[in-house]
């Protein structure tokens, strides 16, 4: 790992992704960080044009900045969608510096903006790890959950209504099945009280 002398205002420190930079001291908004710097190359010779690596940053159609270089302490900066710093890329000095836009606290990590093709080609694949994404990520899961219990509450309050309504139908029905036998007995009952022979002057239940 590159030394860095005590005088500047960051150091290289473990983040979410591996590596990072990070602020040691405090930070202004419009403040110079850091010159993202290495070998210019040039997309007419064909070897420099076939180098690939993630560390390229492009000035203009034709210039490239080759960072991977160990000196470029500004290639441990990682990607946020929303970030404290940003590229202040000037073509026709073929130099790139790395701008706060924001105040930038000790102990926080300096990141910026890669840019649409870079995410596309390296991040989107994977998923950006930058904390904009995973908080969105933890609140689309925290929705997904919320939006789960809320159905099962409403599928278990439709199921205990569904469950009273077959206890009320069910008791109705006992309750007139109970009604219609007492109606039938008392039926019963009246008929052979009323229904008889004369015999001997007396009328005769049958």
């Amino acid at each position: 790992m590159p030394a860095i002398p005590p005088s500047k205002p960051y150091r290289i420190g473990r983040s979410k992704t591996g590596l990072g930079l990070f602020a040691t001291k405090p930070i202004k908004k419009g403040e110079k960080i850091i010159r993202y710097f290495g070998p210019i190359l040039d997309s007419k010779k064909e070897d420099e044009d076939a180098i690939e690596n993630k560390y390229l940053f492009e000035l203009t159609n034709r210039w490239t900045i080759d960072g991977s270089v160990r000196e470029n302490i500004a290639r441990y900066i990682n990607h946020s969608c929303k970030p404290n710093a940003e590229s202040d890329v000037k073509p026709r000095k073929r130099k790139v510096f790395i701008r706060a836009i924001k105040n930038i606290e000790p102990g926080e990590e300096i990141n910026y903006d890669y840019g649409t093709d870079y995410f596309k080609a390296y991040l989107k694949p994977i998923g950006c790890k930058c904390d904009a994404c995973e908080k969105k990520r933890a609140k689309k899961r925290a929705e997904a959950r919320a939006e789960k219990a809320r159905l099962k509450e409403k599928e278990e309050r439709k199921a205990e209504r569904k469950a009273e309504k077959l206890a009320k139908k069910t008791k109705a029905s006992k309750k007139a099945k109970a009604s219609s036998g007492k109606t039938k007995r008392a039926s019963d009952g009246a008929g052979k009280r009323t229904k008889g022979k004369a015999l001997n002057g007396h009328r005769v239940s049958v």
